[in-house]
């Protein structure tokens, strides 16, 4: 949905989140990631730079780093952030009613879990794991300024769409 939504917004850039994981096949530095070592990672967190981190069961950490959504908002463009929940309500935390909060839901978590093992991305263990995950990011939902349930993908994005637009046209 992402990509769509930046394809049809021209004034939409995405935020190019940090890891401390390895870049996988194809992917490049500063377009799917900023890839650091642990070490840097952990001296941005000490030294405030970023708007919201995390570390994930793996011991893989994530993060959105303040600079580069501070420099994209400075050229007038709206940024948009692919994070988990907690990360969402830290940087709706920040920017306030500067910053528009959606959580996109699953269905149901059974539905969930089906599509996962369809992606044959996880193993039993890391599908525990996130489903154990979802379940508790979803008592987060009505602490965000909108919902949309990806129940049909069209749907779905046509709603996300229509909340985006009222938000970047208000």
């Amino acid at each position: 949905m992402s990509n769509r939504l930046l394809e049809e917004f021209e004034d939409l850039k995405f935020s190019v989140s940090a890891t401390t994981r390895p870049p996988r096949e194809g992917e490049t530095e500063g377009i799917h990631y900023h890839f650091l070592t642990r070490d840097e990672f952990k001296k941005r967190i000490k030294n405030n730079e970023f708007l919201e981190w995390e570390e994930f069961y793996n011991g893989t950490m994530y993060g959105t780093l303040r600079e580069s959504v501070e420099s994209e908002l400075e050229k007038g463009y709206f940024i948009l952030l692919d994070i988990d929940v907690l990360g969402a309500l830290n940087v709706k935390k920040i920017f306030g009613n500067n910053a528009l909060a959606v959580y996109l839901a699953p269905p149901s978590i059974d539905i969930l879990k089906k599509r996962l093992k369809l992606r044959g991305t996880e193993s039993e263990e890391t599908l525990k794991t996130r489903i154990e995950r979802a379940k508790k990011e979803m008592t987060y939902a009505d602490k965000f300024d909108q919902v949309v349930v990806n129940d049909d993908l069209e749907t779905a994005y046509n709603q996300l769409k229509e909340i985006v637009s009222t938000f970047i046209n208000s």
